[in-house]
């Protein structure tokens, strides 16, 4: 049996409870969720998902056996990237979906959550806490680095690179070979034909007639 806390209390936080349920349900996983760590917490109101109690805040972590294995079931990039520096030494667990279809040669870092339908092509790189939402698509040859966001629906296709703490928003569709900087924002339903800087706010869906075809 693999103790689990999960960290985050949130509507995140039911999603990515409920991928441990199902891995214990269709693959036999031995997963226990001993509880859940948000900074809501308050001993006079309780708190529950799926009837698991939020048990204390956050730095109650530190308070902890070594044994146990962390989620951090949190939306924010940013948020989730400092949760970890405060607590880098402690065991994270990777959570993929039963229903996720992982190719060949994918690698999968620490503390990233696959959700359903999410399909990951061969030779894809995905880094640490990563989220991969629901019905997203990564093709081949992609590198996803870490605390990375993307969003449902999301297509990125062969050869991209998307950096740290990027957010790519639902719907989005980025094509072949293109470059995402670091703590990018991508507007959800927005086509990316171009490389992004760090930094930024992308959004849109400019298309232009470059050529007439005759029949």
């Amino acid at each position: 049996m693999k103790k689990v806390i999960v960290i985050g209390s949130g509507g995140h936080a039911k999603v990515v409870i409920d991928i441990i349920l199902q891995r214990n349900k269709i693959l036999n996983d031995n997963l226990k969720i001993i509880g859940i760590l948000d900074d809501k917490y308050n001993k006079d109101k309780k708190i529950e998902i799926f009837e698991i109690f939020v048990i204390g805040k956050i730095e109650k972590i530190f308070e902890l056996s070594e044994d146990v294995y962390y989620i951090i079931a949190i939306g924010n990039n940013s948020v989730r990237r400092k949760i970890v520096e405060k607590c880098s030494n402690k065991n994270f667990i990777t959570l993929i979906h039963p229903k996720a279809i992982i190719g060949e040669k994918v690698n999968i870092e620490d503390g990233t959550v696959v959700m359903a339908g999410v399909i990951i092509n061969s030779y894809a790189k995905i880094g640490k806490h990563c989220i991969l939402n629901t019905g997203s698509i990564i093709e081949h040859d992609t590198t996803i680095e870490n605390y990375v966001h993307i969003s449902p629906n999301a297509t990125l296709c062969g050869g991209i690179t998307v950096g740290e703490e990027t957010w790519i928003g639902a719907g989005a569709t980025i094509i072949q070979e293109k470059k995402i900087g670091k703590k990018v924002i991508v507007g959800a339903g927005s086509i990316v034909i171009k490389d992004i800087p760090s930094s930024c706010i992308a959004i849109g869906t400019s298309i232009k007639i470059i050529e007439n075809r005759e029949d």
